[in-house]
């Protein structure tokens, strides 16, 4: 072992490696580390409560169960320099997590924010890292790296005690320095690391500074980088160039599912520059420009075998009738209890209902893009991916080479919303680059991002349910086909209910999307919850209320409907309010809605939305209304307008022209309330938000008019009345 190593706890080098691709002993990594960074201080810390679906796949626990090694899980470096890096495999994705993980790391440390650097999701600097999805960033990041940070602190405390022979309780750490208050002596943190290699390893338990006390995180930090973003200096993976590179493009089929008879590629293969690629059923081409890259796939004559396929028009009715394996994304049941029929039986008014969701598209900014370069037999990619140990995997089986010959780096992206967690594009320009020699850049145009990208879910659920006419519920079923099974539980209180969801054999391919399934449930849910209360001639936030317990959904329910004036002030002619409220990875969310609609001309305007939310503790108040805000937007549009069309395994709508989206024009007045709860731990805010917008403007639109709407999108061709909907239910 080198002399120069420092470490707390020996750990045993055939178990534990520093990377989850290294073949490495923890020992001799160790080593190497310090040869990249240099002397200092180095923090890591042994996860030992990550879920088996994070884990590398070497490390999940045979059989599918069991807990798992401990594992290195994240670090911090201090340099002689006095520079401080942290490294994350999260993402930064637009949801300012660069921001809010630099302040909880500067808020141990006590120093400023700008003189703190995160290295973000690089499969070769960075910890494995299950990928940014399902709101995980700040409950579960945020705490690995506030305890590194400690940990850190301390050892620096402990150094300027040892070399200065002072009262180590009479020093504190303050603006990255460590400072003996009585005798103003100060050591600056490079100072106190200057040549010595130390690291310490750490556990889960170990003391951080309490939300109440916090005086970094917790506040409205500007958003890191932020110039750059706004003069437009900011790369993303667009923007990466690499020397001697060239640009690809992919022949794709005209629909889902067909298949290739026969190609001509002779015209392309003519043309100046232009190398046409085959590898096995894949045929691509790359040239020195974009433009002859497209010149040289137009070139290219392919005919192809095609399949009958389901259209849009009869989604719902094949989604009933043909069952399949699709994924619960967020959970297959709601926990069923006691009996619905004898639920039902005790009603005074029952009621049942059918909704439908149409698939919807990311529609990021962005579209998937990626450069890829070989040297030497190894691999490196520059890609946008909410996943990046997961789209090295991708590369690995794709190409067929050890995933350690793999190197995944991700630039910013410009947003994902769930719909980047594969490497389609990743293992397209790797293999355009292989057979090129050079490196390559792919960018998918707006449609293949429309046609080859994963959608979220459709689906018909049905609702049956029966009430008091007090208001009591009584009685609750629900069923989710194909969309999904997360928030499929009621949070009211329901002595008898069923929530199931069922699979079905998905017409388009679907994946993952902002809230999954939560959306449609919710919407779902909270119209029904209306409906009910309109049966009842019941207020619908009294009849809510009634069937909440106290706590974080009453308290969301009650601030939204406090700020924005419900029961006192009345809705003008033609105009509507409604709210609706639920949870959702442990956040909570109440949205009330004011809207103007106009039955004769078709008209719906949203003119102003008042969202409270609740996550626990805050870190940074402004960056949280800014998620929650554009989650708003973002569920104005799955509400309105946003549903893909196809027919014959071909996408119709597949591009902004076709597929609307909210504009300026549509953007209500919004104001957020936030309960900022420091008695409880940070939960994740990017999804939840998004879950009671359609809902809630679907209540207002009844309010104002009488039209239930149980279609999502409500009003793609405008206010219509829908024959399978009618008057709202009674």
């Amino acid at each position: 072992m080198n002399e120069h190593l420092q470490c707390d706890y020996m750990l045993e080098p055939e178990r534990y490696e520093l990377y989850e691709n290294s073949n490495f002993s923890w020992e001799i990594d160790r080593r190497a580390f310090f040869q990249i960074v240099g002397s200092g201080i180095v923090v890591a810390l042994f996860l030992t409560d990550a879920p088996a679906a994070q884990q590398p796949p070497q490390r999940r626990p045979r059989g599918g169960g069991g807990s798992m090694p401990q594992e290195i899980g994240a670090w911090l470096h201090i340099g002689e320099d006095n520079a401080v890096t942290v490294y994350t495999g999260k993402v930064e994705i637009g949801q300012n997590i660069r921001t809010s993980l630099t302040q909880v790391v500067a808020e141990e440390l006590h120093m400023p924010v700008e003189r703190i650097q995160l290295v973000m999701a690089d499969t070769q600097r960075t910890p494995f890292d299950g990928g940014t999805a399902g709101s995980r960033t700040t409950p579960a990041m945020a705490p690995q790296l506030r305890r590194v940070a400690a940990a850190a602190r301390e050892m620096l405390l402990d150094l300027a005690a040892e070399q200065s022979k002072l009262d180590r309780t009479a020093l504190t750490a303050a603006d990255g320095k460590i400072v003996h208050a009585k005798t103003n002596q100060s050591f600056a943190f490079g100072e106190l690391t200057k040549g010595k290699k130390l690291m310490k390893v750490i556990g889960q338990e170990l003391p951080t500074t309490v939300p109440k006390d916090w005086q970094i995180a917790g506040t409205s930090v500007a958003k890191v980088d932020g110039r750059a973003f706004v003069t437009g200096s900011h790369t993303f993976t667009s923007d990466v160039k690499r020397p001697g590179m060239l640009f690809g493009k992919v022949l794709r089929p005209p629909s889902f599912k067909a298949t290739r008879t026969s190609v001509q590629t002779q015209a392309a293969e003519a043309m100046p520059g232009v190398k046409v690629v085959r590898d096995g059923d894949f045929i691509g081409v790359v040239a020195p420009t974009e433009q002859a890259a497209a010149q040289a796939l137009a070139a290219i004559k392919a005919e192809w075998q095609t399949k009958p396929q389901p259209s849009s028009d009869e989604l719902f009715q094949y989604l009933k009738t043909h069952p399949g394996g699709g994924q619960g994304f967020g959970g297959r049941g709601g926990g069923n209890q006691g009996s619905v029929a004898e639920g039902l039986k005790d009603a005074d008014h029952k009621l049942q209902a059918t909704y439908t969701i149409a698939y919807i598209a990311h529609t990021p900014m962005e579209p998937r893009a990626a450069v890829a370069e070989w040297v030497d037999g190894k691999l490196t990619v520059w890609s946008g991916t909410q996943r990046p140990f997961g789209v090295r995997s991708e590369l690995a089986g794709a190409l067929g080479i050890p995933a350690e010959n793999v190197r995944v780096i991700v630039p910013d992206m410009g947003s994902g919303y769930g719909g980047k967690h594969t490497g389609e594009a990743a293992v397209e320009a790797a293999r355009l680059a292989r057979a090129a020699g050079k490196p390559v850049k792919l960018v998918w145009t707006r449609e293949e991002e429309f046609t080859w990208a994963y959608f979220r879910p459709a689906g018909v659920i049905e609702v049956s349910a029966g009430a008091k006419k007090d208001g009591t519920l009584t009685a609750w079923e629900f069923h989710n086909y194909n969309s999904g099974g997360s928030s499929i539980r009621a949070p009211y209180e329901v002595p008898n209910q069923r929530a199931e969801f069922h699979g079905a054999d998905s017409p388009l391919r679907q994946g993952s999307y902002r809230a999954l399934a939560a959306t449609a449930n919710h919407f779902a849910r909270e119209s029904h919850m209306d409906d009910l209360a309109n049966a009842l001639h019941l207020d619908p936030l009294a009849f809510r209320l009634k069937n909440l317990k106290p706590g974080q959904l009453r308290d969301v329910l009650e601030a939204a409907a406090k700020h924005f004036g419900w029961g006192k002030a009345r809705p003008e002619p033609g105009h509507g309010f409604g709210l609706a409220a639920g949870t959702e990875k442990g956040s909570f969310v109440a949205t009330c809605a004011e809207v103007k609609a106009d039955p004769a001309a078709g008209i719906v305007k949203v003119i102003r939305l008042v969202t409270a939310f609740e996550c626990g503790a805050v870190l940074n108040p402004d960056h949280l209304k800014n998620q929650i805000e554009g989650a708003s937007v973002m569920g104005l549009g799955g509400a309105l307008y946003e549903a893909i069309q196809f027919a014959g395994g071909k996408i119709l709508n597949p591009r902004f022209s076709q597929y609307r989206v909210p504009r300026f024009a549509d953007t209500p007045v919004m104001e957020t309330v936030l309960l900022d709860r420091k008695d409880l731990p940070s939960a994740g805010a990017g999804e939840t938000p998004i879950v009671a917008v359609a809902p809630a403007v679907g209540n207002a639109i009844c309010a104002a008019t009488g039209i239930r709407l149980r279609s999502l999108p409500m009003i793609p061709n405008g206010l219509k009345q829908p024959v399978e909907d009618g008057k709202r239910g009674s």
